[in-house]
């Protein structure tokens, strides 16, 4: 004798799918716990720039405030519990930007330190910059070459221990990077 499964009206088993397991709510419960972790630790600049509701807020600024231990285990907890009604997706995918950036901002600056390191050492490389950028103010960036090569010079000759001179090497990063477009390459 086999035992039938029960069946629904419509003639699909019952027993398919009933949700989710509870080791899954359970590990979704202590990721939104983690958010309200990570929340807790930003500043109220960052806090206000993020979708949260009043009472979620409101709880993470008190959890900020709280100095015992077991207090603060316990508001977080319960900023893990008000975090089951916010945008937990759309916190992530806003502290993920702020941690690392993104990924064009990344690669914009890589590009502009790869010219600046290229106009410190090749002459070429600035004809080609007042080619792309013909606005450019040539004689400040010719100074800040020029300094930077001297930075660069006076910076091998130090002994251990001492300081690096950087000033006009990242000045000339930032003529750089006030020259770029947000739309163009370097």
């Amino acid at each position: 004798m086999t035992q039938e499964l029960p069946q629904t009206p419509d003639g699909t088993d019952e027993s398919l799918y009933d949700g989710p397991s509870k080791s899954q709510l359970k590990r979704d419960m202590h990721a939104l716990v983690d958010l309200g972790r990570e929340l807790v630790d930003l500043s109220p600049e960052r806090l206000r720039q993020l979708p949260l509701a009043e009472r979620l807020y409101d709880a993470i600024r008190l959890a900020q405030r709280t100095t015992s231990r077991e207090g603060l285990r316990r508001q977080i907890h319960y900023v893990g519990k008000l975090m089951r009604d916010a945008p937990a997706d759309e916190i992530r995918t806003l502290l993920d930007t702020w941690k690392n950036g993104s990924r064009d901002q990344t690669r914009a600056m890589h590009r502009l330190e790869a010219l600046r390191d290229r106009l410190l050492k090749e002459d070429s490389a600035l004809t080609t910059l007042l080619q792309k950028y013909p606005h450019a103010d040539i004689q400040h960036i010719r100074t800040l070459i020029r300094e930077g090569r001297k930075e660069a010079t006076a910076n091998e000759a130090l002994r251990q221990g001492q300081e690096p001179q950087r000033k006009h090497y990242r000045a000339l990063f930032q003529a750089l990077k006030t020259l770029q477009d947000p739309d163009t390459e370097a």
